[in-house]
């Protein structure tokens, strides 16, 4: 986990789901405009018995409402969060690969 004041708001709103696993990775450098220190780009990877009976978007939903505050849109850092949520069952060690930034990796 990244240790820097977004990731730390992040991983702390996240605790609410009761994770057997969170991964949170700041991949602000692989995309335009990064400068150091720079918290816009998030990739997450959690496991939880909250998302037990819930399709993807309603895990997606379940997240973003425990870190809205924290999205550039609500006026915090967050520019974008990619989600792999899973339940225990369905967790296997497995953590996609994020796609290209069009604007860095070209």
């Amino acid at each position: 986990m990244s240790i820097t004041p977004t990731a730390n708001a992040l991983h702390a709103e996240l605790q609410a789901l009761a994770p057997q696993h969170i991964e949170l990775i700041n991949e602000s450098m692989s995309h335009a405009g990064y400068f150091e220190g720079k918290e816009s780009h998030f990739k997450l990877t959690i496991v939880s018995d909250a998302f037990e009976g819930k399709r993807l978007v309603g895990r997606h939903q379940l997240i973003y409402g425990l870190v809205t505050p924290l999205l550039t849109s609500q006026g915090g850092q967050v520019h974008a969060l990619a989600i792999h949520a899973y339940t225990p069952t369905e967790w296997q060690g497995q953590s996609p690969a994020s796609p290209l930034c069009a604007g860095q990796n070209k």
